[in-house]
């Protein structure tokens, strides 16, 4: 391969169009209206509330992308590698791809992996002047993708918390930034004597609020306004973190534990069920791995000990300790 082969091959190695455009069929929803029996070019457009123009050129690309088949003139129907945009379908990655959804959203911030490089924050940061949990959680232009969230769906083998942590001699759990109140869904429902709360910020409690009350669980749990850098709820029996320190800082980390141990006013305990990520053990993916969870999160490589020492800093003492997997690890604090 000669200089002017390689020049070419890293460009086509680095084109952003053909994932942007991937992406903007995803958020537009062209191939849910495609299956529909919408093959218009124009008529698709008034429907994503495009320009027929430019709608017109993307679903050009996409037929060179074999992800559809037509043109502009007999309309377009949908190749067998472009079914997985659709909503509904099985093996569906709409809301993977889409921009206007919350894992879209943290993709996107990878065009500014130079900032993560650079300084170690999370390339959101860069990019959006913000983080990226401030950015979904601080207007309305993420509500729908917080709510596109399954309601009780546990990621990152969150049942540890559920079935692997003593919840019998609980009364009371406060899940400190738990989000959709999948996690408190979950343990209220196999945990029939457990009352619960969710602190988080307004789109989320908004949400966490509807999804309690759709699962018939509002008598024993409810969701308030409040951050993990202000006093908690006082004298409940847990304080719950599920997979919130790998977005911090360790000076951050601490703050947020000690706002808990303070809460707990040296009755309750600190249950910290946190992302534990170790992508510094060596393999062939370990660079781009640590390179991806970087971008996205400033410390999700924080390790059981290093998750004990951030415990220790905010004056709280392991209690005891629980199962670990390859993602999580569950760790019970005390003051």
């Amino acid at each position: 391969m000669d200089d002017l082969a390689h020049a070419e091959q890293l460009v086509n190695s680095a084109d952003l169009l053909r994932p942007a455009a991937i992406r903007a069929a995803a958020t537009l929803g062209v191939a849910d209206h495609i299956a529909a029996g919408v093959t218009d070019v124009e008529e698709l457009a008034r429907i994503c509330g495009t320009r027929t123009d430019l709608l017109g050129s993307l679903l050009g690309y996409l037929v060179t992308l074999k992800l559809l088949r037509g043109n502009r003139d007999d309309g377009y129907t949908l190749e067998p590698s472009g079914l997985p945009l659709q909503t509904n379908h099985p093996f569906s990655v709409r809301e993977n791809l889409r921009e206007d959804g919350m894992a879209g959203r943290s993709d996107i911030a990878l065009v500014g992996l130079v900032h993560t490089i650079r300084t170690g924050e999370p390339a959101h940061v860069g990019l959006f002047g913000r983080g990226y949990w401030e950015s979904l959680n601080d207007g309305p232009a993420f509500v729908e993708a917080l709510e596109r969230l399954a309601p009780d769906q546990l990621v990152c083998d969150a049942e540890l918390i559920v079935e692997d942590y003593d919840w019998t001699g609980v009364r009371d759990v406060v899940d400190v930034g738990g989000n959709s109140g999948a996690v408190l869904i979950n343990l209220l429902r196999r945990h029939p004597h457990l009352r619960g709360t969710v602190v988080d910020l307004e789109n989320s409690v908004a949400l966490a609020t509807k999804n309690i009350a759709n699962a018939g669980l509002e008598e024993r749990g409810s969701a308030v306004v409040g951050s993990f850098f202000e006093p908690l709820p006082t004298g409940r029996d847990v304080y719950l973190l599920s997979a919130i320190l790998a977005d911090w800082d360790d000076e951050n980390a601490v703050a947020i534990l000690r706002r808990c141990a303070e809460a707990s006013a040296g009755t309750g305990k600190v249950l910290l069920a946190d992302v534990s990520l170790d992508a510094r053990v060596a393999g062939p993916e370990t660079d781009r791995t640590e390179l991806w969870l970087r971008a996205m999160m400033p410390t999700p490589v924080r390790t059981v000990t290093e998750l004990k020492a951030l415990g220790h800093a905010a004056g709280l003492r392991v209690t005891w300790e629980g199962p670990a997997t390859a993602v999580r690890s569950l760790i019970e604090f005390s003051v």
